[in-house]
C-alpha cells in the first residue's frame, strides 16, 4: 500500500463519528479512563496498576505524562528532559515544561530553567515572573519595568516576582506610593486578602491594620457613619477610601453622600480626584447620569483603560458625543485600536460633523465579521456579503490533517469523553495551520460531530472561508421545528445555540446549565410543568429534542416579556429578566448603546455574539436579511414599557 493510500485509509478510519465510537467501552478505553481518574485523584498506585493494562496506544504519551506529572517535584531532571525530547513540539511537552519551570525557579536551578524556558512557546504569569527573576539574578535591571506591570495588575502577585519586588522596594524602584496604588487597585478589584498583605508593607504611618481594613470593607456604611478613621492621618484616610470604595460597588449615591457630607474637604487634591474617578466608574456601571459629572471632577487624573471604557459608556447613554470622543482618545493605543472603540470613536466623529474622519475610522473594521465590524459596514451603507465559499478540502488535504499525530490524539481523547484534554490538544495542533489545513481540520471536526472545534477552527481562516462551517446547523430539524412551533426567528435560535453550547448536546456549564440551550435544572423543571411535558427529569436535558422544546419556550417567553426585542431577550436569557429590565434607561436607547453598556462583561459579549450570529445565520440560511442595527432596534424607556404593561 502506498503512503498516499495509507493516509487516505487513516483518514477514513479517523473520520468516524465520535458519537458512534465505542473506544471508551473497550478494555483499553476503560484502562485509559481509570488512569486519567487516578491522575486527577493523585493516586500513583492506582495509576500504575491500570497503566500496566494498556498496550501500544495513540495516547501512550498521555499515560507517561500523567505518571510523570504526579511526581514532578521529585523526578530526576534527566527523566523529565527525556520525556520532553521524545515529545518535543507537542502540547504535552509544552504543558510539562510550563509546569516544571516554576519548580526549577523555586529550587533556584537557574541554568536548567534558562534552557527550558527558551523552548517554551507561551509563558503564563507564574512562569514569566520566574523568568524575570532569573534575569534579575544575572543583574539585568531592565526587568524592573516588566515586574512593575505585574505589580500593578489587579491579581495576586506571582511568587516568582516576589524577590524582585522586595529588591525594588529596597532600592526605591518601587515607592510607598506604588504600594498604596496597588492597595487601592486590589480593593477596587475586591481582592481583600491581597490588599491586606500589601497594607502590611506600607510605611507605619500609612499602614492600616488588617482588623481596621476588615471593618471598613465588611460594613462600609456603618464604618463611615461611626467615623472610626482618623482623617488627620494617611492610614485613616486610606481606611475611609476603602469603605467608600466598597460602598460604591453597591450604592454609589450613598457613598457620594458620605463623601460630600463631611469627608471630602479632609483629603488632599490627588485623593479627591482618585475618589471621584472611583465613584464615577461605579456610577457608570450603575448607569447613573451624574457619573458624567463625577468623571469631570476627577480632573486630569490618569485613568485606566477600564475606567475610560466606563466613562465612554455612560457618555454613550447620554449621547454626549464630545465626551465619548474625549474618553476614547485618552485610552492607550492598544485599547483605542480595539474594534469596539474604533466603532464608537467613528460614530462620535460622525455625530460631531467630521464625516471624512469618521468614515475612515469605520472603514478600518467594516470588512471584519463581528458585531462592530457589521455595525460599521452598515453605517457606511455596505450590505452584508458572505465571503465566497472556499473549495472543499480534497481527500489528500483531509488525509494529511487526519494523519497528524496531534489530531489523532485529539480524536482519541474525544472518543474517551475527555473533552477538556481533547480541545486543548486540538487547539495546539491547529495553531499554525494555513487556511487550507484549517478548513480540512474544520471539516474533519464536522464529520466527527465535534461542532465546537468545527466552528472555532473555521473561524481562524484569514483569506479562504467556509461560512457553512463557521455557522453550521446541526440538529436542524429539531431546532427548526421548535422555532416554528414557538414562532421564533430561526436564525436567532441557531445564533443563540451557537453561543450557548456550540451545538454540544451534552454540554454542561460551571453553573449547572445543560444541553443545547443551556438550561438550569430549576428553569427546565418549571417550564416542563408549564408545557405539560410528561415524565420529565433533568437527566433528559442532554436529549436535543427535550432541550430544544424547553429552551424555545423560554426564549419565546423572554421575547414576549421585552416587546420582541432580541437584544433584550438575549440579555435576559443570559443574566435574567430582572437585570435586563434594570439595564434600560428612562428614555429610549439605541440598541447598540444598550448592549455596550451592559454592566456584566460576560453578558455584554454574549449579547453581541448572539446578535452577530443571528445576522450571519440569516445570510447563510437565506432567511430574513434585516440589518444588525434594525434587529437591535430601539430599547424603549423603562417608563414607556411600564405604561404599556399597565395598559
Amino acid at each position: 500500500m502506498t503512503i498516499w493510500l495509507r493516509a487516505i485509509f487513516m483518514a477514513i478510519l479517523i473520520a468516524l463519528p465520535i458519537a458512534a465510537s465505542a473506544s471508551g467501552g473497550s478494555s483499553q478505553g476503560r484502562a485509559l479512563l481509570a488512569v486519567h481518574d487516578a491522575f486527577l485523584a493523585g493516586d500513583r498506585a492506582k495509576l500504575a496498576r491500570h497503566a500496566e493494562k494498556i498496550r501500544v496506544h495513540t495516547l501512550d504519551s498521555y499515560v507517561a505524562f500523567w505518571r510523570l506529572r504526579l511526581r514532578l517535584e521529585e523526578a530526576d531532571p534527566r527523566e523529565l528532559r527525556d520525556f520532553l525530547a521524545r515529545n518535543e513540539g507537542t502540547f504535552l511537552a509544552e504543558r510539562l515544561r510550563r509546569d516544571w519551570l516554576p519548580v526549577l525557579g523555586k529550587r533556584g536551578q537557574w541554568e536548567i530553567f534558562r534552557e527550558e524556558y527558551s523552548a517554551l512557546v507561551k509563558a503564563d504569569p507564574d512562569v514569566a515572573c520566574y523568568a524575570l527573576q532569573e534575569r534579575w539574578r544575572r543583574q539585568d535591571a531592565s526587568v524592573f519595568a516588566e515586574v512593575k506591570s505585574f505589580f500593578m495588575a489587579p491579581r495576586a502577585l506571582p511568587a516568582g516576582c516576589a524577590p524582585v519586588v522586595d529588591a525594588m522596594l529596597l532600592s526605591g524602584e518601587l515607592t510607598p506610593r506604588d504600594l498604596r496604588d496597588r492597595f487601592r487597585l486590589l480593593v477596587r478589584a475586591n481582592l481583600m486578602t491581597e490588599a491586606r498583605r500589601i497594607a502590611e508593607r506600607l510605611p507605619l504611618n500609612q499602614a492600616p491594620s488588617g482588623v481596621q481594613i476588615e471593618n471598613a470593607a465588611g460594613t462600609p456604611a456603618r464604618f463611615l457613619e461611626r467615623s472610626d478613621a482618623d482623617l488627620n492621618t494617611a492610614s485613616g484616610r486610606e481606611l475611609a477610601i476603602v469603605a467608600l470604595t466598597r460602598l460604591a460597588r453597591s450604592d454609589p449615591q450613598s457613598a457620594v453622600g458620605f463623601w460630600n457630607g463631611r469627608l471630602r474637604e479632609r483629603f488632599p487634591l490627588a485623593d479627591r480626584q482618585y475618589v471621584w474617578a472611583m465613584f464615577a466608574t461605579s456610577g457608570a456601571r450603575h448607569h447613573l447620569p451624574e457619573a458624567v459629572d463625577w468623571f469631570k471632577k476627577a480632573g486630569e487624573m490618569p485613568l485606566s483603560d477600564e475606567q475610560l471604557a466606563w466613562r465612554t459608556r455612560i457618555a454613550l447613554r447620554q449621547e454626549n458625543w464630545p465626551e465619548v470622543k474625549n474618553a476614547i482618545e485618552r485610552m492607550s493605543l492598544i485599547a483605542r485600536n480595539e474594534p469596539v472603540w474604533i466603532y464608537w470613536r467613528g460614530r462620535s466623529l460622525l455625530a460631531l460633523g467630521a464625516q471624512e474622519d469618521g468614515q475612515a475610522l469605520l472603514g478600518r473594521i467594516a470588512g471584519e465579521h463581528h458585531f462592530y465590524g457589521r455595525l460599521a459596514a452598515e453605517e457606511l451603507g455596505m450590505p452584508l456579503q458572505i465571503p465566497k465559499k472556499a473549495a472543499t478540502p480534497t481527500r489528500e488535504e483531509l488525509a494529511e490533517v487526519a494523519a497528524l499525530a496531534g489530531m489523532q490524539r485529539a480524536l482519541a481523547l474525544y472518543r474517551l469523553g475527555l473533552r477538556t484534554e481533547a480541545s486543548t490538544e486540538w487547539v495546539w495542533t491547529v495553531r499554525k495551520m494555513n487556511d487550507r489545513a484549517l478548513l480540512a481540520a474544520a471539516e474533519l471536526a464536522r464529520v466527527n460531530g465535534i461542532w465546537d472545534r468545527a466552528i472555532n477552527t473555521a473561524d481562524r481562516t484569514v483569506a479562504e472561508h467556509d461560512f457553512t462551517l463557521r455557522y453550521p446547523a446541526p440538529y436542524g430539524n429539531v431546532l427548526s421545528k421548535q422555532a416554528r412551533a414557538r414562532k421564533l426567528d430561526e436564525p436567532l435560535v441557531f445564533g443563540l445555540v451557537r453561543q450557548e453550547s456550540r451545538f454540544i448536546a451534552d454540554a454542561k456549564s460551571s453553573a449547572g446549565a445543560s444541553g443545547l440551550m443551556q438550561l438550569l435544572p430549576s428553569t427546565a423543571r418549571r417550564i416542563a410543568r408549564k408545557i405539560g411535558m410528561k415524565g420529565f427529569n433533568t437527566s433528559r436535558l442532554g436529549r436535543p429534542e427535550v432541550n430544544a422544546a424547553l429552551g424555545a419556550y423560554y426564549l419565546r417567553r423572554v421575547l414576549d416579556g421585552f416587546g420582541g426585542n432580541p437584544a433584550l431577550a438575549a440579555a435576559a436569557y443570559n443574566a435574567g429578566p430582572g437585570r435586563a429590565r434594570r439595564w434600560r434607561d428612562e428614555k429610549p436607547l439605541e440598541g447598540a448603546i444598550y448592549v455596550e453598556t451592559i454592566p456584566f462583561a460576560e453578558t455584554r459579549q454574549y449579547v453581541k455574539k448572539v446578535m452577530a450570529n443571528t445576522v450571519y445565520y440569516a445570510a447563510v440560511m437565506g432567511g430574513d436579511q434585516r440589518s444588525l442595527k434594525s434587529r437591535l432596534g430601539t430599547i424603549e424607556g423603562a417608563m414607556a414599557m411600564k405604561a404599556e404593561a399597565d395598559e
